[in-house]
């Protein structure tokens, strides 16, 4: 499979970043921008499968049942991190390339990697971030370690950054329902935007979710003992009637159609107006369709198109499901989580 190379010099990627941070996407130089962005993109395909390989080896002693997933940075989410940091540059991003693995204890979160920290890595880990000690305002939590790609066989994707991402099932499926949440609001909730009702609730569970796994509470809410948190997240569940509106994006889950095409990439397309999810997949000699694809999809997401676009490889559609069940609408397992707090004493 010939995976994509780096066309474009890293300060021509910088100011395809600049160009499309601009309120006016439709300037001469856009279409530029677009072709260096999904060239850029897609160069970290490369870095990401070998670094996937290396991640199932190590999870086949420690946690066989993982869910192991990848994706690259949809644009909409690019163009929204440089907006939100002024010094933020494209070639400088850490989480265009993303590895993610969902374990099932905290103690496999942590095994995993004292693995990465202790063996020999060619890759430079440049960042470690420990939102599990220490969460996120948002209750956001998991682990993440940033790598520099360094290669003598593919020197040209050297330099390239990863980000890896570990989390147990509990904390995947806080996260997964920030996301589906913030889509049918219209809001970036897992980027701390929009109401802060929803931005509070969440922040609060999260704390609930710490307590239940025995780590450390979100800051906010330190003070408050597991039995005040427990009672304080199920009154605010209760009053946003989140479990009613969780469970008919559950409803509508179970009314998309199987999907039963094989292949290693699936394009998954959400329209959270009709309640609708299309999955197109492709071989993995396919990857530069795909590609072109995903960014095509992407420029009617910034164009205005009320409809959400990820490429992923998480294996059968089965485990693509578990790996990315907001893009299923699918939160389920969460409300079995607030039910058990709402049993608990």
């Amino acid at each position: 499979m010939a995976f994509p190379r780096p066309q474009y010099s890293r300060n021509q990627v910088n100011r395809a970043g600049e160009i499309l941070c601009r309120a006016q996407i439709e300037l001469p130089d856009a279409d530029w921008a677009f072709d260096v962005l999904s060239n850029w993109r897609s160069c970290h395909g490369y870095p990401i499968n070998t670094f996937q390989a290396t991640l199932r080896t190590k999870l086949e002693g420690i946690d066989p049942d993982a869910i192991v997933a990848q994706r690259l940075k949809r644009i909409p989410s690019i163009l929204s991190k440089l907006r939100r940091f002024d010094s933020m540059q494209l070639a400088r991003m850490q989480d265009i390339g993303g590895l993610r693995a969902v374990v099932n204890t905290l103690g496999h979160v942590r095994e995993v990697r004292s693995n990465y920290r202790k063996s020999r890595f060619l890759h430079d880990l440049v960042a470690e971030r420990d939102y599990i000690d220490s969460p996120k305002h948002s209750g956001y939590r998991g682990i993440h370690l940033v790598y520099r790609y360094k290669s003598d066989i593919a020197a040209q994707y050297n330099g390239l950054l990863l980000e890896l991402q570990l989390r147990t099932k509990l904390q995947h499926t806080w996260a997964t329902a920030v996301e589906t949440m913030g889509t049918f609001l219209n809001h970036a909730l897992k980027s701390s935007e929009g109401p802060e009702e929803w931005l509070d609730f969440f922040s609060l569970t999260g704390s609930a979710f710490a307590l239940k796994e025995k780590t450390t509470p979100v800051p906010r809410y330190a003070e408050m003992s597991a039995k005040e948190t427990y009672a304080a997240c199920n009154a605010e569940a209760e009053r946003l009637n989140v479990r009613s509106r969780l469970e008919a994006f559950s409803v509508a889950a179970n009314s998309i159609s199987q999907h039963k095409g094989g292949g290693t990439y699936h394009l998954i397309v959400l329209d959270p107006i009709n309640m609708t999810v299309q999955i197109n997949s492709y071989s993995r000699d396919r990857l530069e369709e795909a590609n072109k694809a995903y960014t095509k999809t992407e420029e009617r997401i910034v164009k205005g198109e009320s409809i959400q676009a990820v490429l992923v490889s998480a294996g059968p559609i089965d485990q693509l499901r578990r790996a990315y069940p907001n893009y299923f609408l699918d939160t389920r397992e969460f409300l079995h989580q607030l039910d058990r707090l709402a049993k608990t004493k």
